[in-house]
Parts: structure tokens; C-alpha cells; sequence
């Protein structure tokens, strides 16, 4: 019996996020330049040809997570509250992802900073500027209405701290404090201290060591 439309399109969709996800994790354990479309093929469990049906190149693979990566960072258009309960939102929240989404985290941390590829990441968040744009000036309110002096560079600063925590941690995953750096961000930003810890684990630590 002929399979209908609908399920057509599941299977395809299911394919499509079984490569997704078999990328992400080839481009996390050997980098994204020596990964290849044969790695994340056999990962995948499906043959090349189905591969190149939904991307014809790494680049569009890599393009398509950070796509989703961007999309996430959006997530924060939906935090409701006052002031200080957005923001202490948006510093969970980031915190969060970074513990636990850290194989796409490190992807967009590469992608950023390698001279080769920084230019897949710059298309990628160029096609989506409008919407991080969105992001920026949510933020930017949110300072306004804080009575920040300088909106604009309080959203850059808090988004550089998030991601400098989000790249130790990427290196120090099982070292890192972030309770007590997130406890540290609160009393940054005047805001109230944390009724409870974040639902991750968070050694206490006094150096920063790689294992």
C-alpha cells in the first residue's frame, strides 16, 4: 500500500533531523574542518545520497545548526516580568544553554573564531539579523528601563560576559562554578539573590583546570 503524503513527509523530516543531529555530533568531536560528510553520513545511518539531497555541502550542514543556535538566543523575546525578572531571565537562560547544549555551543564558538570558517558564521547571522536586532533592542530596554546610561553598550556587555562564560565553561566543563558566577552576575546587576540553584551540577572551585 502506498505510503501517504503525511508520512512521506515525516520520514523526511525525520531523516532530515537524523543528519542534523549526526552532524552536531561529528563537528563536536573532530572540529568542523576535519569532519566530513562521509563522518556524519555513517553517523547518520544513511547513504550519501540522502545526505546531499538536504545539503549539498558541510557548509550548509554547519549553517543550518548555527541557524538554530541564533533561533534559540531569540528565545529570549519571550521572557515576561519586570525589568530585573527579564533580566535575571535572560542570564538563566544563557547559563542554562551553555550547560547544557555545549556540543552546539562549541560549534558556534569555533565557527566565530577560526579565520576559515568565521565567514560561515557571519552569512549565517547576517540572514538572521533582523531578528537578533530584535533581540539587541529587547535587551536595550531593558537596560533603558533600569536607567542604564548607555543601553547599548550594557547589551553588549552582559552578551560578551554570557558568552566569555559560555567558552570557559565549553573548556572547563567539569570545573566550572557557574552557580556561584551566576550568583556573582546577580549582585552585578543589583538584582535579588536566586531562591534556588539552576537544576545543574556546579562544583565549587577555586581554579580553573581542564580534565
Amino acid at each position: 500500500m502506498p505510503r501517504s503524503a503525511t508520512v512521506n513527509r515525516e520520514m523526511r523530516a525525520r531523516s532530515r533531523e537524523r543528519i542534523l543531529a549526526a552532524a552536531l555530533e561529528i563537528f563536536a568531536a573532530r572540529g568542523y574542518e576535519a569532519a566530513s560528510i562521509s563522518d556524519i553520513t555513517a553517523a547518520a545511518g544513511v547513504s550519501r545520497g540522502l545526505v546531499s539531497y538536504y545539503f549539498a555541502t558541510k557548509e550548509q550542514l554547519a549553517a543550518e545548526l548555527l541557524d538554530r543556535w541564533l533561533d534559540g538566543i531569540a528565545g529570549i523575546l519571550t521572557i515576561q516580568g519586570t525589568p530585573n525578572e527579564r533580566l535575571a531571565g535572560i542570564i538563566d537562560g544563557a547559563l542554562m544553554a551553555a550547560a547544557t547544549t555545549l556540543p552546539i555551543q562549541r560549534l558556534a564558538i569555533t565557527l566565530m573564531m577560526q579565520p576559515t570558517t568565521h565567514d560561515v558564521f557571519a552569512r549565517v547571522e547576517q540572514a538572521k539579523s533582523d531578528r537578533l536586532s530584535l533581540v539587541e533592542d529587547a535587551i536595550r530596554d531593558i537596560f533603558t528601563a533600569r536607567g542604564a546610561a548607555d543601553p547599548a553598550v550594557e547589551e553588549m556587555l552582559l552578551r560578551a560576559t554570557l558568552e566569555g562564560v559560555t567558552v570557559k565553561l565549553a573548556i572547563y566543563q567539569e570545573t566550572f562554578p557557574l552557580e556561584a558566577i551566576r550568583r556573582r552576575l546577580y549582585d552585578t546587576y543589583n538584582l535579588p539573590t536566586p531562591a534556588t540553584p539552576l537544576p545543574i551540577t556546579s562544583p565549587r572551585v577555586d581554579r580553573l583546570r581542564a580534565k
